[in-house]
């Protein structure tokens, strides 16, 4: 297999798009070949079968959703408390809602790893990380709640975006954002 590493970022990101696009059955290496324009044939020099593509893509997914170092310095300006928790949970629905295919495709991924046990763990595990990490920061923010209130949170979030990315007229900016806040507000008074 090659191993030109900028190539094969570009080949796993054209498959995010393929992959929100056309969904899994649509994910060939002649459609990621497509996208990436590039010659025919790219992308099986990159990839040993399909599952090793998903497998890629499934990581690569979430270093594209993480906040950059900007946004993590600025999370921890300011007061921490509730009207920050929400300030911060709206950038996160904001920023993950801005990669919308990114975000499709990771849920493509997500039932795709109901039949692909390789994928599954790459997802479990960096998605468990992702958890950790999440539970991690906020204990050492100062801000308001405990462990229970970022996995409720992240419930919760999870869901608003699909229905913000899936079904867009199911709810208006301005319930989306009242709905955050709300959920904030909830998750501490729990």
């Amino acid at each position: 297999m090659r191993r030109n590493p900028e190539r094969r970022q570009t080949l796993i990101d054209a498959a995010i798009e393929v992959l929100a696009r056309e969904g899994a059955r649509g994910l060939t290496f002649r459609a990621v070949d497509a996208e990436a324009a590039v010659p025919p044939g790219t992308a099986s020099n990159y990839f040993a079968n399909r599952d090793d593509l998903f497998t890629q893509v499934g990581g690569r997914i979430y270093e594209r959703l993480l906040p950059d170092e900007d946004t993590m310095a600025r999370s921890r300006e300011g007061v921490q408390d509730q009207t920050r928790y929400a300030e911060l949970m709206h950038e996160l629905v904001d920023r993950v809602s801005a990669f919308n295919s990114g975000y499709l495709a990771l849920l493509e991924l997500r039932l795709e790893s109901t039949r692909r046990p390789e994928l599954r763990a790459v997802l479990t595990k960096r998605i468990r990380e992702d958890i950790d990490a999440n539970i991690g920061h906020h204990a050492a923010s100062g801000l308001p709640g405990d462990s229970t209130s970022v996995v409720l949170l992240y419930l919760a979030l999870n869901w608003l975006i699909v229905e913000r990315l899936t079904l867009p007229d199911i709810f208006t900016e301005q319930e989306i954002h009242e709905l955050v806040d709300a959920a904030v507000r909830r998750s501490l008074n729990a």
